[in-house]
């Protein structure tokens, strides 16, 4: 009878001990998930703001140094290799459809951001509005190609070019989500 009383005696110090230990780790601060970290040190690898213009104009050497330039000092870093590019891709460039020339376009491409309107419609170019910001389906490429060899005439159906105007993919092949992420779904 002593021996149970001793090894209940013990039972009991050992579960208080436990208990008592248990109770006291909430002090320790957060065990789960708390949302992105954002300390450190963060390098700039790459900037395609939009679509294809980084990988035309921009030649393989100055890859690193345009996607590492502050977008406020590319226009005066690589206006000019645009425009030489754009005169070799397209020498009989006059003006695009924009009544842009040579410098003051790829002026506009060099710098590589996408500037989005809180009053215009959303839109990289719908014939009206230039790059007010960009929806899913806008046909950025047949865009930038009109721009690039379409000739000062080509919105009014007269492109200098008429074979280079378009990549021939009229829209996306399967449809946008209504709701968020709005992409297609994968296929």
């Amino acid at each position: 009878m002593k021996f149970n009383n001793i090894k209940l005696m013990a039972v009991a110090l050992l579960v208080s001990f436990s208990a008592y230990n248990c109770s006291n780790d909430d002090d320790n601060g957060p065990t789960g998930p708390t949302g992105p970290n954002f300390t450190g040190t963060y390098a700039q690898e790459d900037q395609m703001a939009r679509p294809a213009i980084n990988t035309v104009f921009v030649s393989m050497g100055d890859k690193n140094s345009f996607n590492t330039t502050l977008p406020t000092n590319q226009n005066g870093a690589f206006q000019t290799k645009f425009q030489n590019k754009l005169l070799a891709l397209n020498p009989g460039y006059t003006t695009n459809a924009l009544g842009q020339d040579a410098a003051t376009f790829t002026g506009l491409l060099a710098t590589d951001v996408l500037g989005v309107s809180l009053v215009d419609p959303t839109t990289f170019f719908d014939g009206t509005n230039l790059l007010t910001g960009r929806a899913l389906a806008d046909d950025v490429i047949d865009v930038e190609l009109t721009l690039i060899f379409g000739g000062p005439e080509a919105l009014m159906g007269n492109p200098t070019n008429p074979g280079l105007i378009s990549d021939n993919v009229p829209s996306n092949d399967k449809s946008f989500l209504t709701t968020f992420p709005y992409l297609a779904t994968p296929h």
